[in-house]
């Protein structure tokens, strides 16, 4: 199979470059452009992120490291490098909606990290496992843009990412309310203690505007397509706090949820360790081998020690018991720039690739 010839929108920043590390060995994907703003642009990648790198006991891929870096807003000039585009710039939402559009227009598929486009009704919003079927939307996305090839996909707010995938299995119990406080780490803001040492020994209780995409992005998750637009799920009901942490990476969740439909707490285990993703056995090259995985110790998981599980696609869950309140409570884990980022990111295309929603352009 011919490589797909892959760009990387706002490729400079903490995202961007994992996006870069991610895709340095990929079997399907081959790095052909990097884009970020006009002040990096015309530099080598390299020279262009200069101190910036983020990951200082890993280097910048060889196959980048040179590669001179465009402006994302050349559009053009992108459009005839690349099959389609991650993109994960930083930019003001109005800014990000009008040059998302402007790349889908010019047919190239745009796989975002960004936040503008999620609660568009026609825009899938993807955690492949678990709602890939949104994907249909794209369809009726495209003869709204009035594009063959161009659409938008994007995956959803990285604090979402752990606690969203343990509640999945169990919907058929219908959970009717949930209370959840994400615990977030520091690269989740694009930053390293190097950067903000502000956050060393320090907790801060208020990340902007996180509450509310904790509390609205799951309902569009568990919603459903109709009339070619996802209609966001009526429950369960979320109210959430997320607060930022001393860790480089890993996001945690600590839930208590109550159910229409008690189910027993082994029955709840069997669900966790039996779910079958909507991406099991098609061999995509991201896809961890175990989407779920449960600690019977109940001082795991541990940021530090399982941030990295499944190569940060996997997400761990642990403490699981009886609330005094609600139904149950428990915690869960998850890798904030992989799986609830780029790595996120990398598994949709392959998802939409092998659905052939993604196309190699004709040479």
């Amino acid at each position: 199979m011919q490589p797909y010839r892959v760009g990387i929108i706002g490729a400079t920043g903490m995202v961007g470059q994992r996006f870069a590390l991610l895709l340095k060995d990929h079997p399907w994907f081959k790095v052909t452009c990097l884009a970020a703003s006009s002040r990096s642009a015309g530099k080598p990648y390299r020279e262009a992120v200069g101190d910036r790198w983020a990951f200082p006991d890993t280097p910048i891929p060889a196959n980048v490291a040179d590669l001179t870096v465009l402006d994302a807003a050349d559009v053009a000039t992108v459009a005839g490098l690349v099959d389609f585009v991650f993109c994960a710039v930083d930019m003001k939402k109005d800014e990000i909606l009008a040059l998302e559009e402007r790349y889908a227009r010019a047919e190239v598929p745009v796989v975002s990290n960004n936040s503008a486009n999620r609660m568009m009704t026609d825009v899938p919003m993807m955690i492949p496992e678990i709602n890939g079927a949104h994907a249909a939307v794209i369809e009726a996305q495209r003869k709204r843009l009035g594009t063959r090839r161009g659409f938008i996909a994007v995956k959803p707010n990285c604090s979402i990412q752990s606690y969203v995938p343990a509640l999945w299995p169990l919907m058929d119990f219908e959970p009717q309310s949930l209370i959840v406080c994400t615990y977030q780490a520091i690269s989740g803001a694009g930053k390293t203690f190097a950067t903000w040492p502000e956050m060393a020994d320090n907790v801060i209780p208020y990340i902007g505007g996180e509450d509310e995409k904790s509390e609205r992005e799951p309902m569009k998750i568990f919603g459903h397509v109709e009339n070619g637009a996802i209609v966001n799920a009526n429950a369960p009901a979320i109210s959430a706090q997320c607060l930022r942490v001393a860790c480089t990476d890993g996001h945690m969740a600590a839930v208590s949820v109550k159910f229409a439909k008690k189910p027993t707490a082994e029955q709840i285990l069997e669900r966790w360790a039996n779910c079958h993703p909507a991406t099991e056995g098609m061999g995509l090259p991201s896809s961890p081998e175990h989407f779920l995985y449960y600690f019977d110790d109940p001082s795991r998981p541990q940021t530090r020690l399982d941030r990295d599980f499944e190569r940060g696609m996997g997400i761990t869950v642990g403490r699981l018991r009886e609330d005094r309140v609600f139904d149950y409570k428990f915690v869960c884990l998850s890798h904030n720039t992989v799986r609830g980022a780029a790595g996120g990111g990398v598994l949709s295309a392959e998802y939409l690739c092998k659905l052939g929603y993604i196309a190699a352009k004709e040479a």
